[in-house]
């Protein structure tokens, strides 16, 4: 059976010409949204997957009102396959996974997407390998500075516990704890 898929982002705009381009297509039915496709939580995309059957083919008009970009369409793709479903776009021919030459395409996109995962990867390490050795420091600030730490170390190896301490530095207990070299809040 074909089932269709149509979306669109706003409310402004209208699924009319989706939904005469599906029923067109022969799709007996069609679920329908307005949300946008950057929302992971679209509901009928999800209540369309639940009821898709072996055999099923979802056809969209164009692959863009299915995923919103070649990492989701290739996940959506797949859970399709899982379900013994195609996918078919009316508007990108070369787009149909019920044809050999379709299944090969995303085949090749799947591979394509994940070298550029790669790449990405790759030059996200690169670039904070680099600013680490000019001295960029990664994560939040450090709450304590080394003079409050020094005051810490000194309080409690006076006698004043981890919490009071803290309580004068104005921080939890279990950051100063974190401060101290190993051991001393023990003694």
């Amino acid at each position: 059976m074909l089932v269709g898929y149509a979306r669109v982002s706003t409310d402004d705009q209208d699924l009319r010409l989706q939904r005469a381009a599906l029923k067109d297509a022969g799709c007996r039915r069609t679920y329908e949204e307005k949300v946008s496709g950057a929302k992971p939580n679209r509901p009928e995309l999800a209540r369309m997957m639940d009821q898709l059957r072996d055999g099923d083919v979802v056809v969209v008009t164009r692959l863009d009102r299915l995923a919103r970009s070649t990492k989701d369409l290739l996940d959506i793709a797949e859970k399709l396959n899982d379900a013994g479903a195609g996918l078919r776009s009316l508007a990108e021919p070369w787009a149909d996974t019920t044809s050999p030459a379709g299944r090969m395409v995303l085949t090749v996109f799947a591979g394509i997407a994940e070298f550029e995962r790669e790449l990405i990867h790759q030059r996200t390490s690169s670039g904070r390998v680099a600013a680490q050795a000019r001295g960029v420091r990664f994560g939040r600030p450090p709450k304590l500075t080394p003079d409050q730490i020094a005051l810490g170390e000194r309080l409690v190896g006076e006698g004043t516990s981890v919490r009071e301490a803290a309580k004068l530095l104005k921080c939890h207990h279990s950051t100063l704890y974190r401060a101290l070299p190993p051991g001393m809040a023990d003694a």
